[in-house]
Parts: C-alpha cells; structure tokens; sequence
C-alpha cells in the first residue's frame, strides 16, 4: 500500500481504513515471521514497529503507515487465541487438508483473520473483504483468493453467526 503523489490525498476516514489495511499486512507477515523463527510475538512486534512501519520502498513512494494499535491487537489476538482459531480452520477446511499442511503465509493469514473475527467487533465482512485482498496481493496469479473467501466465510459463520 503506497501513497501515490499524483492522486488526490485521502480523508481522515479513508486514512483510517489504509492504516487498518495496512496493519492488517503486517500482522500476517509478523505472523508468519514468528511462525518461521524462534523469536516471540514481542520480538517481532518490536521489530515491525522499529523498521518496517514508515517504511520508504527504494523508488522513493513511502508505504502507508500501519495503525499501530491495530496491528498490535491482531498480533497479540492471533497468539492468544491461536488454538481456537486454528480448530475454526481446520473445520473450514477440507477433511484431507488440515492447517498444518496448508501453506505458511495462508496459515498466518487465517489466524490474523481469525484473530479480527473471534476477538474485535469488526464486522465479518470487513474482515473477509479485507483478507482476501491480501491473499490477492500474496498471490496474484492464483486461486488463493477465492479459497480464502470460502475458509473466512466459514469461519465467519461459525464466530459470529448472528452476523449473517
């Protein structure tokens, strides 16, 4: 998520909503960090926070500044209530495919997802809308995005079924 100087700039409340996208990023990738490492939630939090927030890509554009409140409560949610956010996938998932065996970054991508679902009052279809645009950003050329779709509708489902 970078700024584009060309376009008009946000307002405060498209701001919000990119600094949230933008969190929502970075929690899956300090997920997966903690996920292919040996370092804890707090370590990676503090090294997102100190070097990839404000974060200027090498052509000079400057990425969206994650809200850092957000980030930490998906962060600290996707740890806290890991257990049952994975059981939620696995019910979500075909019988032959538990979490374990999915990809990495899909895995990280479900528990922050899950992590929105289980613990904040963000409504459901935010959060399925706003995972599913990552999955697109992970994967471009795939079918990943349409396979999230379906697992965070399910688990949406099952977390907040009033909601539907």
């Amino acid at each position: 998520m970078t700024t584009d100087p060309s376009s008009a700039a946000p307002d405060a409340r498209e701001m919000r909503k990119l600094r949230r996208s933008a969190a929502r990023l970075h929690a899956v990738q300090a997920l997966f960090q903690m996920e292919h490492s040996d370092l804890s939630a707090d370590q990676v939090r503090e090294e997102f926070l100190a070097h990839r927030f404000g974060l200027e890509l090498e052509d000079g554009a400057e990425m969206i500044d994650g809200d850092v409140d957000h980030f930490r409560l998906v962060l600290d949610e996707a740890v806290n209530w890991q257990a049952r956010i994975d059981q939620m996938t696995d019910r979500a998932l075909v019988a032959k495919w538990p979490i374990e065996r999915i990809d990495p970054t899909l895995r990280a991508l479900f528990r922050a997802a899950g992590a929105e679902l289980v613990a904040t009052d963000t409504p459901p279809k935010v959060v399925i809308v706003e995972y599913v645009e990552i999955a697109k950003a992970f994967y471009p050329d795939g079918r990943e995005s349409r396979f999230v779709n379906g697992v965070l509708d399910h688990m949406a489902r099952e977390a907040k079924p009033d909601s539907f």
